[in-house]
């Protein structure tokens, strides 16, 4: 692996200098001098190899783990950096491939990646013990508290991606402060508090890739981006002016929102000069001869259209006239001589129609933004021809236990969709041996690299949980990915919630709602635990991605896909993005999930649909949490619960104490909302209650259930 190679020679770097400095005296006429050489270097290299190459690691090992404590001793608020403690903690930073201190990423022995997001982190960046880890390759600090100037990356060299973005950095970055930094690809500084110029050097990077420089107080122009390959850009929400280069205007215009003096392309305003009178058209050396192209090209369309359009009114005037004498003559036989065909089949007669499930290729078809071929009209032979592509043919199998099959037998079974949400559409595909799955069409998955992508999903594919529901496989396409999971015949819990109820398929009792509630809470338990380097371990709760098996055990899908998922799509649709603190701090915490977990309860409990599922941002106006606590302080709690719960039995105080629970965990001061674990001991030690004491929701139930002490007991802060 390519990746695993570069580390390797990262391990032998103390053997390979030692033989360079040696070939530096290379001399094509001196084979003697060539002979010693070689000979010297065999015997080094023999002497070494069996004896060493273990203590060599872990000599690098060591070094890694000295240059992170001394980088950690800069730092302040460092509790959540226990793990890097010997005292604590005496295993090394990475055994392999796998981290044992917090925030890393390892490859062979080595940290190629550190991720210290929303941690409270504080005090200097000491850049200096970084720079002596020469594998590392990203670096994110984001949602910490770090101020001051930026610091001075030069000496990480070998850096691919600079996360810094909510934090609150301040002042001017110096014009060469990315000058060295040749491989950097990724560079977020966004929600801080820079000012002045952007530095040229960003715009000469030679393969940036992303650039996040929004939320800030950047001014004056944009400098001249002369990147290919640049993707993304925000430059929103500053205080930039002048003409946008003419090689950014293919970008949208939300890229440069929010800069009152900026103008040009994309934006709708003109660009004007000096006095303000007359616009300043933004051309290019040859835009003359250009629009005198353009509008040549214009007529000749105008033309084109006119004469298809003329085509198209002979062509339907033509099949009417045809279909009318059609008709005539049917009508004259059937008049005339309809004794003489009584006895013979009917022309008109419509043969049954059968209709046939569609493929999941043609689904592809269908619905994919590009064709891929033009020389075939059927669907497996597109979806054959395109899957032929290098390695992008292969379905990539996460687990070990059940059937394996290709992507060919996927895009042949028969499938039928499930529903569009807002990542994409859902397909149930029935696949080798009749194994039903669930096929998810992901387009805004592009966060990260094919590498980075990789092992995301291998991470993923390693949870193990009864409540989550596993990752079988995936499809990786730059333009789309297919990650497919096992189908769950009894739905999601939206459904059970929300959807028609009779006899016959009665709503969800306070045993199976309590029962889900935990399970809920112990998968994203597990979750957190898991994945702690994630700042939203599930990333997108709410009823719609919780399956039920045929036991009511609730199944998390959707899980752990926040840093794969393309940040301006996310947050436009996820539910941290809805949070009370992204709409206040404009930044999401440790403790976003357990607001989506609050309001899930709230869901359960009331049976209402929430609308924070539907807005874009946080609207106390819209949020269950507040219509619930209104309730509570109006005294009309019995209107809270759903009534289709049904009997509570000797359930009542648990019942509140759940409630207590959800709105606790929506609590808008992030401070005083319950964490994880506080939640999750909470709802595990409720039970289902008694079966004396009967007590139906209706009427009768406020009488019971609202006593003044409980209701200031349970009322939310």
């Amino acid at each position: 692996m390519l990746m695993g190679a570069r580390s390797a020679m990262l391990v032998r770097a103390p053997a390979a200098k030692s033989s360079s400095s040696s070939f530096s005296c290379y001399n094509p006429n001196n084979n003697n001098a060539i002979f010693v050489v070689l000979v010297l270097f065999l015997s080094l290299w023999s002497s070494i190899l069996p004896t060493c190459w273990c203590d060599e690691t872990v000599i690098s090992s060591d070094d890694d783990g000295k240059a992170l404590l001394k980088f950690r001793s800069s730092l302040s608020n460092v509790v959540a950096l226990s793990s890097w403690d010997p005292s604590i903690n005496p295993k090394p930073p990475c055994s392999g491939n796998i981290p044992n201190w917090v925030g890393l990423f390892c490859m062979n022995d080595r940290v190629w990646g550190l991720r210290l997001e929303n941690m409270g982190l504080t005090g200097h960046i000491d850049v200096g013990s970084l720079g002596s880890m020469p594998a590392l390759r990203t670096l994110s600090l984001m949602n910490n508290t770090f101020v001051g100037p930026l610091p001075n990356m030069k000496m990480l060299t070998n850096l691919k991606a600079l996360y810094l973005s909510y934090n609150h950095f301040s002042g001017e970055i110096p014009d060469d402060a990315f000058e060295s930094l040749n491989r950097l690809r990724k560079v977020y500084l966004a929600n801080n508090e820079f000012t002045g110029k952007i530095p040229s050097s960003l715009a000469t990077l030679p393969n940036l890739l992303i650039l996040r420089l929004d939320a800030n107080k950047f001014q004056g122009q944009i400098p001249q981006f002369q990147h290919k390959n640049l993707r993304v850009i925000n430059l929103s929400n500053n205080e930039l002016e002048g003409p946008i280069p003419v090689n950014l205007s293919t970008f949208g215009a939300s890229s440069f929102s929010g800069n009152k003096r900026l103008c040009g392309p994309p934006l709708t305003n003109q660009c004007k000069n000096a006095i303000g009178e007359a616009p300043i058209p933004i051309t290019t050396p040859s835009s003359s001869g250009n629009m005198r192209v353009v509008k040549i090209l214009f007529i000749i369309l105008i033309i084109v259209v006119s004469i298809v359009g003329i085509m198209v009114v002979v062509l339907v005037i033509w099949r009417l006239i045809r279909s009318r004498n059609k008709n005539n003559i049917n009508n004259y036989y059937n008049k005339e001589g309809s004794s003489s065909f009584q006895n013979q089949p009917s022309k008109k007669h419509v043969p049954p129609v059968y209709v046939k499930t569609k493929s999941l290729a043609e689904y592809q078809r269908d619905h994919s933004d590009k064709v891929a071929t033009t020389s075939s009209k059927h669907g497996h032979s597109r979806g054959h021809s395109h899957s032929k592509k290098g390695d992008q043919g292969k379905l990539t199998f996460l687990r070990n236990d059940g059937v394996k099959f290709d992507l060919q037998d996927l895009l042949r079974a028969s499938a039928e969709i499930l529903g569009s949400a807002a990542f994409g559409s859902s397909y149930k595909a029935v696949v080798m041996d009749g194994q039903a799955v669930v096929v998810k069409r992901y387009k805004q998955m592009n966060n990260v690299g094919r590498e980075e992508f990789q092992e995301h999903m291998r991470r993923l594919g390693n949870l193990d949980h009864p409540n989550l529901l596993p990752l079988l496989a995936y499809y990786y396409r730059k333009e789309e990915k297919l990650l497919i999971s096992a189908y769950v015949e009894n739905g999601c819990l939206a459904s059970h919630l929300h959807g028609n109820h009779n006899y016959q398929k009665p709503g969800l009792d306070w045993a199976t709602r309590l029962k889900i509630a935990k399970g809920v809470a112990r998968g994203l338990a597990y979750l957190y635990s898991a994945l702690p380097s994630l700042i939203v371990p599930h990333g997108h709760i709410k009823s719609s991605n919780v399956l039920l098996d045929e036991n009511f055990e609730p199944l998390l899908t959707d899980y752990g896909f926040s840093p794969v998922i393309n940040l301006d799509h996310a947050q436009q649709v996820i539910m941290p993005y809805k949070s009370p603190e992204y709409a206040q701090l404009g930044r999401i915490t440790k403790k976003t999930d357990v607001w989506s977990l609050g309001i899930l309860i709230l869901e359960i409990l009331t049976g209402k649909f929430p609308e924070n599922y539907l807005t874009h941002r946080h609207i106390p106006d819209s949020d269950i949490a507040s219509w619930v606590n209104n309730m509570v302080t109006e005294k009309r709690i019995s209107e809270v619960f759903d009534v289709e719960m049904g009997g509570l039995g000797n359930s009542k105080v648990e019942l509140l104490k759940l409630l207590k629970i959800g709105l606790s965990c929506c609590e808008a001061n992030v401070e005083r909302r319950l964490d994880i674990k506080e939640a999750f001991e909470q709802i595990e030690e409720l039970n289902v209650g008694g079966e004396n004491d009967n007590i139906i929701i209706g009427d009768q139930y406020s009488s019971t259930l609202s006593t003044t002490n409980e209701r200031d007991a349970y009322r939310a802060v």
